[in-house]
């Protein structure tokens, strides 16, 4: 494909805490600033996410008393995993990944700010009620097609594709660009899931 000006390229949370020395390490992590860059360079458009959450945010495990992180409860928008303390708004570990280039992007989308709701899709808290208003920003700017990378392909980033697709987008993620966690088969799951509701996988280098 060749980017035209309707494609925009959607970074996901390329952050410290995501890479193999942060407090929720996506194995291989790192592996995808390289790519990343590059393909920046062949948008008109991009713009990042960035997760950002206050001290008391209800998916950190060490918030709920006698439980661990990886362990699953439920909270009355639905089951929660619970995670590591991670990407906590102002600290380092929200800080954009060393050497990652963020001089081109428009837009950037910070999310899960609500203490009390995840968020992992770019589009709708994990309330699945609360917007971003990035479907609207992107509409405003004309935008067509999505393209996917970063982190963590079964989490933030295939929450964000399917809402990209259920949005009316034309989706694609780039394989070699995203990394994932693989909870308990997640990882196969999120792929099978973005190829069921139309989401297109491709090679960087597929990219012109």
């Amino acid at each position: 494909m060749t980017p035209a000006a309707s494609d925009l390229l959607l970074v996901i949370d390329v952050q410290v805490d995501f890479l193999t020395c942060g407090a929720l390490p996506v194995p291989q992590g790192d592996a995808v600033v390289g790519p990343i860059n590059a393909l920046q360079q062949k948008f008109r458009t991009v713009a990042l996410t960035q997760d950002w959450h206050p001290a008391d945010h209800v998916s950190f495990a060490d918030n709920h008393v006698g439980r661990a992180p990886f362990e699953t409860v439920a909270l009355p928008y639905g089951a929660q995993v619970l995670w590591p303390r991670h990407c906590v708004q102002g600290s380092p570990g929200a800080g954009f990944a060393p050497g990652l280039a963020t001089d081109r992007a428009s837009l950037v989308i910070r999310k899960g700010l609500d203490p009390r709701v995840d968020s992992y899709s770019a589009f709708l808290e994990a309330d699945r009620a609360t917007r971003t208003g990035l479907a609207g920003a992107l509409r405003e700017r004309g935008i067509t097609r999505l393209v996917l990378c970063g982190l963590a392909t079964d989490f933030c980033v295939a929450w964000s594709a399917l809402d990209a697709r259920a949005a009316g987008f034309d989706t694609v993620v780039v394989a070699d660009a995203v990394r994932g966690i693989d909870v308990d088969g997640s990882l196969a799951q999120a792929w099978a899931r973005m190829e069921a509701a139309g989401v297109r996988r491709i090679a960087a280098a597929e990219i012109g």
